[in-house]
Parts: C-alpha cells; sequence; structure tokens
C-alpha cells in the first residue's frame, strides 16, 4: 500500500453500518482517515455526503473517498458531478482493481446492501493496492477531463 494513502469516507443511512466496518478496518491498518458522515443510521440524503467526500478528495486534502449507500449508485453520480473524481461502484475486486489500474478511480464506492462486510475489504484492499497503470491509460483518463 501507498506510504502515502489518506481516506475520506461517508455514507448516507442505508451505509451506515458497512461505513461503522470499513472504519474500523481502517484503524486496524493504520490508514489514516477521515469520516465525514453519517453518524447513526438515520435518514440522511446521499448527494450531500457523497459531495464532502468528493470535494475534499478533489481539493487534494485525500488520496482517496470511500462511499457507502444502499446500492452504491446514487453516491457514484453525485460525486462524479466534482470536477477530478473518478468515483466507481464495485462489489468484485476485479473491478476495484481495474477501477485503478485501467481508470485512475480515486473514489471507491459501495453498496450497503449488495456487498457484504468480507467483499467490501476485499475490494477496499484492492482498491488501495492497486496503482494507476499509466501508459495508454493516462491519454484516456485524460479525456476525462
Amino acid at each position: 500500500m501507498e506510504s502515502s494513502v489518506s481516506v475520506a469516507i461517508a455514507s448516507d443511512h442505508a451505509g451506515f453500518h458497512l461505513k461503522e466496518e470499513i472504519c474500523a478496518y481502517l484503524r486496524e491498518h493504520g490508514i489514516p482517515f477521515h469520516d465525514f458522515g453519517v453518524h447513526r443510521a438515520e435518514p440522511a440524503d446521499y448527494p450531500d455526503q457523497a459531495l464532502l467526500v468528493a470535494e475534499a478528495v478533489a481539493r487534494g486534502e485525500y488520496r482517496y473517498g470511500i462511499l457507502v449507500c444502499g446500492t452504491g449508485v446514487g453516491m457514484a453520480i453525485a460525486a462524479n458531478k466534482i470536477p477530478g473524481i473518478r468515483a466507481v461502484v464495485c462489489s468484485d475486486t476485479f473491478s476495484a482493481r481495474m477501477a485503478r489500474e485501467h481508470n485512475d478511480a480515486n473514489v471507491l464506492v459501495l453498496g450497503g446492501r449488495i456487498v457484504g462486510e468480507a467483499t467490501a475489504r476485499d475490494c477496499l484492499t484492492t482498491f488501495l493496492d492497486t496503482p494507476f497503470a499509466g501508459g495508454r491509460h493516462a491519454r484516456r483518463v485524460a479525456k476525462l477531463g
């Protein structure tokens, strides 16, 4: 894992419990992170939480973002509205690896109602451990804006 890894994380109410598990995992592995909330499983609007993480990553305050909602789809849509953000929904390690290696994704989005804790941890580890391949992929990523 890169020594410069730092993570911004947030969820809505549907992703709260998985977010808490991911925070515990980050703590266990000594990965610096900031939890932007929510801090309880009460109704919350996913675009608000996605914006907090996406803007912090776009400003360079954190290397990566992690977002969790029910399916991951809403958070990804909201995060990708921020210039410089490449948010991807993943529910398997192959997608997590390819998102980093080929797309230089900087925000991992998980569905709290879709993936279990073990799969989420595997996706997160893969996402954080996989470097961007560059080369022909850099040209393509540059076209994303």
